[in-house]
């Protein structure tokens, strides 16, 4: 009789905690990898009104109440793709805070360009694109205490089939190099200290791809505008037609150029 296996699918093995740990704990990050929560937003939130420290990393294999931007769900199946928050303590002035999603989105695009070899561009605010289609989004939320936590959710190995919209992609139908998450794990973290390091709003500007298209922008409340994405102005809002705007989705209408 053939012995179980520690996992039901071979294609999407688990993370490999002791190895992960090992390999970023010199850099400052202490992770914790768990078999399922609910989110894990809101489990580095309760640590972080708890005390903890800056560099703490919770992953969930299996996250069943995730929350994205304007709260909407975010849902993938057990190991298909990585869901993991991050705790950051910023050495920054609150005024500039509101650039910290932004630079989630950014290191998340310039890892998966240098380690999967993907050609990534960022949609405002935050959002990750290969091909127009999204790969990735980033939710920022600040538990109190000078502490904020950036919740990040990469599409991997995730099929077709799975995916919630045909604007959605993954790494592997977008033909990563590499789909093994302990790597690209690794990847976005250690970019993602390098970004926090250099707090450049000019690398984002100069990675987003919303900037010179025209653009539908849906706004909280049901309101929409229409026009030119000029600039993210330097409190991280989307200027359109000379109008700056702090929250909303964004509908490329045409290629820039």
């Amino acid at each position: 009789m053939d012995q179980p296996t520690p996992y039901d699918d071979l294609d999407r093995p688990p993370l490999q905690p002791l190895a992960l740990s090992r390999a970023l704990a010199p850099e400052g990050w202490r992770l914790d990898v768990l078999p399922e929560t609910p989110s894990t937003n809101a489990v580095v939130a309760e640590r972080a009104r708890a005390g903890a420290p800056a560099g703490l990393v919770v992953v969930a294999e299996r996250q069943t109440a995730g929350r994205g931007r304007l709260d909407r769900s975010w849902v993938s199946p057990p190991r298909a793709g990585l869901t993991f928050s991050v705790l950051v303590r910023p050495e920054l002035p609150p005024a500039r805070w509101s650039w910290l999603p932004l630079w989630g989105g950014l290191a998340v695009a310039d890892a998966l360009r240098d380690r999967c070899e993907l050609d990534t561009e960022l949609k405002w605010p935050n959002d990750v694109l290969i091909g127009g289609k999204k790969v990735c989004g980033v939710l920022a939320e600040a538990p109190g205490g000078g502490a904020v936590v950036l919740g990040i959710g990469l599409n991997v190995t995730t099929r077709a089939d799975e995916l919630p919209h045909d604007g959605a992609t993954s790494l592997r139908l977008a033909g990563a190099t590499t789909t093994d998450r302990d790597t690209v794990l690794r990847a976005v973290l250690r970019r993602w200290a390098q970004v926090l390091r250099e707090a450049s709003p000019d690398a984002y500007r100069a990675r987003c791809g919303t900037l010179g298209r025209a653009v539908r922008l849906e706004l909280p409340g049901g309101r929409s505008v229409e026009g030119t994405a000029e600039t993210v102005d330097d409190d991280g809002r989307l200027v359109v037609d000379g109008t700056p705007y702090a929250a909303g989705d964004v509908v490329h209408l045409r290629p820039a150029g």
